[in-house]
């Protein structure tokens, strides 16, 4: 089960062509289902709040305008990458979205832990080395692992998207991300653990004819913080002052809120029976060293101790220094 949050489409969701990957692996996606109800799973409590969203979505799309500027610049071909949508699920939720095979290269996010993940049809990964070599991109494509060559072509190209990656992401965070390698089985990633939470960025990917759909994955947990600062409204001068004043009287009353504090002696134990049994006119043995100091506290705290005293013919009780403290000085 899987909770996500959605942005405004767009564009319509694209439909694989016939150059894609075999009908045999169909995408089971939830996004293939926008119109209908979705279980919410209440032991994974949405995390991405809508304001999570704006700030994903205004760097997302960035992204995406660079990305297809480097992809028609690097194939000399008609080359597009749309955002569609921002959402959330566990990483194994996700993983059950993507076909088998597909192409998928995983990266770091120094200073952040965690990785990100890159994936897309491996028929559009084929093609986009076929226009690097030269070619048209039309031919049908192999199903298969890339080869060193078509990896080390792929690389340069990759390259280049992650570091308009960490451009357009750096109103949020700054990032150095560094692929860490290639997979063709979404099950054999390990981008993440099977429960955690990430951030699925849905594209809209065209390569020439070919149409399919990239997505792109990080970890919440790693930019949780980065969010909630980028999130934040910046407040004016005056709103700052406000905000400052209103902190320095609300300190100043709580000076002045009453407070409870007793003196006690150490507890005593007894049995049920005991004191079950207890009469008027009963002793119960105080167990309270006689050179030990009483707890002052409040609300069951010891924050300071005290020996008995009086005052002006009142009761009362003189703050010793704690006991620990006492026998630092002695020694």
């Amino acid at each position: 089960m899987s909770s996500s949050v959605t942005t405004p489409e767009t564009g319509p969701a694209p439909h694989g062509g016939a150059a894609q990957a075999p009908a045999a692996a169909p995408v089971s996606s939830t996004r293939s289902r926008r119109g209908e109800p979705r279980t919410y799973d209440f032991r994974r409590p949405t995390k991405l709040s809508r304001e999570h969203v704006r700030v994903m979505q205004i760097a997302q799309e960035s992204f995406a305008r660079q990305a297809t500027t480097i992809l028609t610049t690097f194939l000399r071909a008609g080359a597009r990458l749309e955002l569609v949508s921002i959402e959330q699920f566990s990483y194994d939720d996700y993983v059950k979205t993507l076909p088998d095979p597909v192409f998928i290269t995983t990266f770091t996010l120094e200073p952040l832990a965690g990785k990100g993940m890159l994936a897309y049809p491996l028929d559009i990964a084929m093609a986009i080395v076929d226009h690097m070599l030269g070619g048209s991109g039309a031919a049908a494509q192999p199903a298969r692992p890339m080869t060193a060559m078509e990896t080390s072509i792929t690389t340069h190209l990759l390259e280049r998207l992650l570091h308009e990656f960490a451009v357009s992401f750096a109103t949020i965070t700054e990032l150095q991300p560094v692929m860490t390698g290639f997979e063709y089985n979404p099950q054999l990633a390990q981008a993440a653990s099977g429960s955690d939470t990430v951030m699925v960025a849905n594209f809209a990917m065209a390569v020439g004819a070919r149409e399919g759909e990239a997505t792109l994955v990080l970890p919440f947990s790693s930019f949780a913080q980065s969010l909630n600062n980028a999130a934040s409204p910046q407040l004016s001068e005056s709103a700052l002052r406000k905000r400052k004043k209103a902190a320095e009287a609300l300190a100043a009353r709580l000076n002045l809120v009453p407070v409870d504090v007793s003196v006690r002696f150490a507890p005593l134990s007894v049995s049920s029976a005991d004191l079950l049994s207890l009469a008027v006119g009963d002793v119960l043995l105080l167990r309270h060293p006689r050179d030990s100091p009483l707890e002052v506290t409040t609300n069951d705290t010891t924050f300071a101790y005290a020996i008995a005293s009086n005052h002006r013919r009142r009761l009362a009780a003189s703050i010793v220094p704690t006991p620990h403290a006492a026998v630092k000085d002695t020694a």
